[in-house]
């Protein structure tokens, strides 16, 4: 669910009861489209989090930091210049849509009070964050639209500021009964289309909401419905209505019991899922907080390794290509044998040959049977067997020289799955640097120099605890599962990977204890999980101990050989075990 009006309205009442009348104290830009500012409050300081991001806008009250750029992008030396200590006088929503405006009084360059107005439009794609004067003229954006993107609106420094109007649509705050009733419901689709399509602020979710709080089908023709059917449905709107404009909120999330992740949130009480599990939150933030922080964190992940994928995309592609070119003449190669067949035939039978013969048909002493050999007329048959020695004897030096071009052109193939299967899993920074630099390592990419303390800097193994108590680690590159396997491992810990598929290396730590069956099952729904076939329902893995587990002499990282195991399916998931941290 992205955020509507009706949840903006619970977040601006929130932000009037905690940061109304607080002093801006810092501001930085974490993210490309991304605003962290830091409000000094009787209560303490609160940290605002807002990101403009296309796929992921939010807003919303947290308690987490996030490093700032070690050089601020313009926009934000731009905020900290105007209003860097300055006191948010005023928030307001703009009627009921997804934009939110902070009033903010400052001194400017002269000593005198002044103010700005900094809003926040949380509308999917159109997203943006936008600095404006007392006047209301645009001083600066964090993301700029010229009118060959938009042309309904610039969003340029020295444009006004307005929102867009929504055709058709109204404030549902206005909406009478006869409104209601008259103009929404007598529209030629469906009750549910109609309330989405008549008022500003009303997602999917809550317009179902209001249908299923009048037992009227969301799909039901508005033609289809009766006196009674129309007073259930305005007032399950206007007493939903009633409640968002007096505050009288219940923050909460739906999860689904199937996957156990959440499924929908919203400030009020969602009926229509009364019978599925709900948990319910003190303040919106800390249920946007729930719903999108590993959201957010994943989107920015992805967006940071866009290069590294394309980089891997690419020499995947490139690696494909070689290795298919080169069975292909391996398999061109395989008709030598063919040829020294019929230089020994000529040598045996060549006498019987008579000059400017195009070809010879002799008896084949290997089997028996007619052979009929293609010749050069202007060639002796001496010479015909020659240059079919020189065929044959080419043929199989390309043959040998292929054999290994194509084991080289298998390993690094398999190399780059396996780094692209680690970029899938990464979820830091930290894990971005060591698959760059195993990029750099094996020459897909250049060596950039960086300072002594990055370079030191390296990510960690994941380290889990399972419902029994063990110890599991995981690794989520190819020095990490190195490193686990064959450094950090003891020879009675138990060993778990994909069978056939990329993934990493999970190891059980026994301290000579046996393990129970089912601790085995959570590290093999653990090996599932961290690997490419997440999002799969079923994956097998190979299980054994690690004193078992061998690495091949001049073997890349993380690839190793084991002859004996044990196998079972498991379900890609993480319900049975507890992230510690990273070990």
């Amino acid at each position: 669910m992205a955020l509507d009006g009706i949840s903006i309205h619970a977040l601006v009442h929130e932000f009037n009861e905690k940061l109304l009348n607080g002093k801006i104290n810092k501001i930085s830009q974490p993210e490309r489209e991304e605003l962290l500012i830091t409000i000094n409050t009787p209560d303490g300081n609160k940290r605002l989090l807002i990101s403009a991001n296309a796929s992921l806008p939010f807003m919303y009250l947290t308690s987490d930091n996030k490093p700032a750029p070690a050089t601020a992008p313009g926009f934000c030396m731009l905020l900290r210049k105007h209003i860097g200590a300055g006191r948010i006088i005023e928030i307001s929503q703009l009627g009921l849509e997804r934009a939110v405006r902070f009033k903010i009084q400052h001194l400017n360059e002269m000593g005198d009070i002044t103010f700005k107005y900094l809003y926040v439009e949380i509308m999917g794609k159109h997203s943006n964050i936008i600095f404006c004067n007392e006047d209301n003229m645009i001083l600066d954006s964090i993301k700029h639209i010229p009118a060959s993107v938009s042309s309904v609106r610039e969003v340029l420094p020295g444009r006004d500021y307005f929102i867009p109007a929504q055709e058709g649509k109204i404030n549902p705050f206005e909406a009478t009964e006869d409104y209601f009733k008259n103009v929404v419901l007598k529209q030629s689709n469906s009750v549910f289309k109609a309330i989405m399509s008549s008022f500003i602020g009303i997602s999917p979710t809550i317009a179902n909401e209001i249908c299923y709080r009048a037992s009227i089908d969301s799909d039901a023709s508005n033609a289809s419905l009766f006196d009674e059917h129309k007073d259930r449905l305005y007032a399950a709107f206007s007493g939903l209505m009633d409640d968002i404009n007096n505050n009288n909120y219940s923050y909460n999330i739906v999860i689904d019991q199937s996957t156990d992740k959440p499924l929908e949130y919203a400030p009020i009480p969602l009926s229509m899922y009364a019978d599925m599990e709900s948990k319910d939150y003190p303040t919106m933030s800390q249920v946007l907080v729930e719903f999108y922080a590993k959201r957010n964190a994943y989107t920015n992940i992805r967006q940071k390794s866009s290069d590294l994928r394309k980089i891997i995309s690419n020499h995947i592609e490139r690696a494909s290509k070689k290795l298919d070119l080169q069975l292909k003449q391996l398999k061109d190669t395989q008709k030598r044998d063919k040829y020294k067949l019929y230089g020994e035939m000529l040598h045996t039978y060549g006498y019987s040959a008579k000059p400017q013969d195009k070809s010879i048909t002799v008896i084949n002493y290997y089997d028996n049977n007619e052979l009929t050999i293609p010749l050069d007329p202007d060639l002796s048959a001496s010479e015909n067997a020659k240059k079919y020695f020189d065929k044959y004897a080419k043929l199989k030096r390309t043959a040998e020289a292929l054999d290994t071009y194509i084991e080289q052109s298998k390993q690094e193939l398999e190399l780059l799955k396996s780094i692209e299967a680690a970029l899938n899993i990464a979820e830091n920074e930290t894990d971005l640097a060591d698959i760059r630099r195993e990029l750099s390592d094996h020459g897909f990419i250049k060596k950039h120099a960086g300072n002594k303390k990055e370079k030191s800097k390296k990510s960690k193994p994941l380290h889990f605890i399972d419902d029994n108590g063990f110890d599991i680690y995981v690794g989520k590159n190819n020095y990490q599962n190195d490193e686990l396997t064959f450094k950090f491992a003891t020879g009675n810990d138990w060993w778990f990977h994909t069978k056939k598929i990329h993934g990493s290396h999970v190891i059980v730590k026994t301290n000579g204890k046996e393990l129970p069956d089912s601790t085995y099952e959570y590290a093999a729904e653990l090996a599932a999980y961290y690997s490419s076939g997440r999002d799969t329902d079923k994956v097998e893995i190979d299980y054994l101990q690690k004193k078992n587990v061998k690495k091949p002499a001049s073997s890349v990282a993380g690839f190793v050989v084991y002859y004996t195991n044990y196998s079972l399916i498991a379900t890609p998931t993480l319900e049975h075990v507890k992230l510690v941290g990273e070990e």
